[in-house]
């Protein structure tokens, strides 16, 4: 049915029998005349603006075929007196102004998106209304009607301005919706894109601060096993031999890991993003995340600095996880503000919350490893990056995170501070990066 309907052969007989159907809502301009301006025409030129892919030419013919059929049909059911041939000969104008028409339209097709709506307009006026003179033309040879009316011209220029820009301006609004519906597929699919690297660029970031970590353990218990030969502990040196062996195993998996990670994440051809969007695609993704766990949280965002960054992805990663914390931190319906401003050469990032804050004792700890107060109900510590690693995050920008209490007394307030230089080009940060990775 598909395939049927995506026909280009169908597509062009539904556009010729929409277009007669069309042109039987019609008036006369002329008195005593069968000459007609019908919706037909504003169909016609709606339909192949919207189908550019047609053969106008083949287009036109059928329509002008379809056309003279049914007007020639609904001319001998009014006037009785008319023979069919007397009845063709009427119509054959008709016909023959949507091939006109559709042959005008041919040669700008390929440019309706180039050309100013109101040049545009002015050149489809100029179209129907040669097709208008060809039509009477062809009248005043066959049937003898008198074409030489200035007003009735003049009626047909106006009217056929007033037919184009009407459907240029229909046109535009379905181009404009068009546009606005695959702008809304694209940002969903960035938004998708963007969670994606932000959470595989912790991943990548935590994966190799632990492979940082079993290369230490790897070093040490081989410094172990010499120290327990040389002590002639041969049976403790062979077994912490073994173990150091293991480790180095689990260090070439996890590098085979990090290897297919890498390929999806590639932070060496960066290109760069607002911070303006950074902000608002965090703050889309944990609204729905509040929303996910039925809580009404309000995320307000206040943005008194605005600039680009190659680093987005890490940004974006801090900042999802800072607000994903805030909403987790509040009950069931709560506020979360978001500020990002310049001060001392440094761009600001404040994440403030309603909810139930970090007491005093917990401040100096909440960003050391392996700190959580997220259990689940059997009492499983949280898996997510937490705060340990997105202060390592800020830190590799050679940037500061900091906790305290809300203004309120009810609440935190995270502030991210990260030096400008670093955050806006790509600077020695980018060693620092590398280097803090691995």
């Amino acid at each position: 049915m598909r395939n049927w309907v995506k026909n280009e052969n169908v597509q062009m007989v539904a556009v010729a029998l929409a277009t007669a159907v069309g042109a039987q809502f019609k008036i006369n301009p002329f008195r005593e005349d069968y000459f007609r301006i019908g919706l037909g025409v504003s169909i016609f030129l709606f339909l192949l603006m919207i189908m550019p892919h047609l053969s106008y030419l083949k287009t036109g013919i059928l329509t002008g075929l379809a056309s003279f059929a049914f007007q020639s049909t609904d001319l001998i059911y009014h006037v009785h007196s008319l023979s069919v041939l007397e009845s063709m000969r009427d119509n054959l104008g008709a016909g023959l102004y949507y091939v006109v028409f559709a042959y005008g339209l041919s040669k700008i097709k390929h440019r309706f998106h180039e050309i100013p709506p109101l040049l545009l307009g002015g050149i489809i006026t100029g179209i129907d209304f040669s097709s208008n003179l060809v039509e009477l033309l062809v009248r005043g040879l066959l049937i003898g009607t008198n074409i030489f009316y200035m007003r009735e011209w003049l009626y047909l220029f106006v009217a056929g301005g007033l037919r184009s820009y009407f459907v240029i301006g229909l046109y535009n609004s379905f181009a404009v919706r068009q546009i606005r519906l695959l702008h809304a597929e694209q940002e969903k699919r960035m938004e998708q894109m963007l969670n994606v690297n932000s959470g595989l660029y912790g991943e990548v970031f935590y994966l190799k601060k632990a492979m940082n970590t079993i290369e230490g353990i790897t070093a040490n218990s081989y410094e172990l096993y010499r120290d327990l030969r040389e002590q002639d502990m041969n049976e403790y040196s062979q077994r912490t031999l073994g173990i150091a062996q293991q480790i180095h195993e689990v260090k070439k998996d996890s590098q085979r890991i990090l290897a297919g990670l890498l390929k999806l994440y590639d932070n060496e051809d960066t290109v760069n993003m607002s911070l303006s969007e950074v902000v608002h695609f965090a703050g889309k993704t944990n609204r729905k995340y509040s929303e996910m766990l039925h809580k009404q949280v309000r995320i307000e965002v206040e943005r008194q600095y605005e600039g680009e960054s190659p680093y987005y992805i890490p940004l974006l990663t801090v900042l999802n996880n800072l607000l994903a914390n805030a909403v987790e931190a509040i009950e069931q319906e709560g506020v979360i503000e978001v500020r990002v401003y310049e001060q001392d050469a440094h761009v600001h990032f404040v994440v403030t919350d309603s909810g139930k804050g970090v007491p005093d004792a917990k401040r100096g700890v909440i960003f050391e490893p392996g700190y959580t107060t997220k259990f689940d109900e059997v009492g499983i510590a949280a898996t997510g990056i937490g705060l340990s690693h997105v202060r390592d995050i800020v830190r590799s920008l050679e940037g500061q995170i900091q906790v305290e209490a809300a203004p309120s007394g009810q609440g935190a307030v995270f502030r991210v501070m990260i030096p400008k230089i670093n955050l806006m080009k790509k600077t020695a940060a980018d060693d620092t990066i590398d280097r803090d990775l691995g």
